[in-house]
Order: structure tokens, then sequence, then C-alpha cells
């Protein structure tokens, strides 16, 4: 369960636990293409999900993220959010975020959906929760996180052993 501000909220879309196959979702780069997360890759993903990096919490989450992934040659490490690709564009400039590519969802809320991580309810309505996911290189979910307090930070670490 996740609370906003202590007030408990609600998820929306198909959970995605521990052990299951990771779901392959499109989502939106920086430059428009398509980049997808989930599913095999041959590498460990690290989907780092916030509400939105205009947030100091979810700008605290990425930078440290990014600060971590440059000792992971093993994994990519992705930041999911619902900010305009612009948007996120322009934070990863300013903050020097390269270790971690930012990818929108948009278009659909295809990801929010297929991980269960929409938010239906709260003032944070249509944004995504704040979740970690681990997917291994077979695209098995290894690690799943939906931090329980929108405002706090997650569990860096438990996030960065399910790689090691």
């Amino acid at each position: 369960m996740a609370t906003f501000k202590g007030n408990a909220v609600t998820l929306k879309g198909n959970a995605v636990n521990v052990g299951d196959k990771a779901p392959k979702v499109d989502l939106v780069a920086g430059d428009l293409s398509l980049k997808s997360v989930g599913g095999s890759s041959g590498k460990y993903q690290i989907i780092n999900v916030v509400p939105s990096l205009d947030t100091g919490v979810c700008a605290t989450q990425t930078r440290k993220f990014n600060e971590k992934a440059a000792a992971l040659p093993n994994a990519s490490v992705f930041v999911v959010s619902l900010d305009l690709p612009f948007a996120q564009g322009r934070f990863c400039s300013t903050e020097g975020i390269q270790n971690v590519t930012a990818l929108s969802d948009f278009k659909n809320k295809d990801f929010g959906n297929a991980y269960g991580v929409l938010l239906a309810d709260s003032p944070l309505a249509g944004l995504l929760t704040r979740a970690v996911f681990v997917v291994n290189p077979e695209g098995n979910v290894v690690h799943k996180e939906i931090v329980s307090e929108i405002t706090t930070e997650p569990n860096y670490e438990a996030a960065l052993n399910a790689v090691k």
C-alpha cells in the first residue's frame, strides 16, 4: 500500500511482482524515439519510477541513481515519469544526468498500467507513484519497491543489491 502525505492512495493497472516476467513497454525518449523497458535485454534494468522530475524528492532520487549507476556496467538505469520528454531533457542537462536514461509515459500511460503504478486518486491522480523495479537480463522482475510514502525516497541499496 502507498500513501501520499499519510493518506492512502489507489493504484491502477496490473500489479507486477518479483518473479513475474517484466512487461516490455515502449516509452518516449528525449529525441522522441521509442525506447523499450522490461522484457529480456541481456543486462539488468533498474527502472526508477517517479511522479515528476520537477519535485525535490524525484530529482534527488534520480541524482542518486545517476551517481550509483556509474559503478554498474552490467545495468541500464532508467527514470520513468509522465513529464514531457522536453522537460526530462532539460532536467537531465541541468543536473548533469548521464548514467540514467529519462523516458516518458505521457502518450498512453502504458507503463503505468502494465506495472500497476498509475495513481487513481489523491492530488497526484493520473501520475505515476514512486517505485523501483529491477529486471534481470532474462526479463524477470527480481526487485520491486512501491515506496510506501510517495514523498519519501526509495531503498537504493536494496535495488542496487538486486543487481550485484
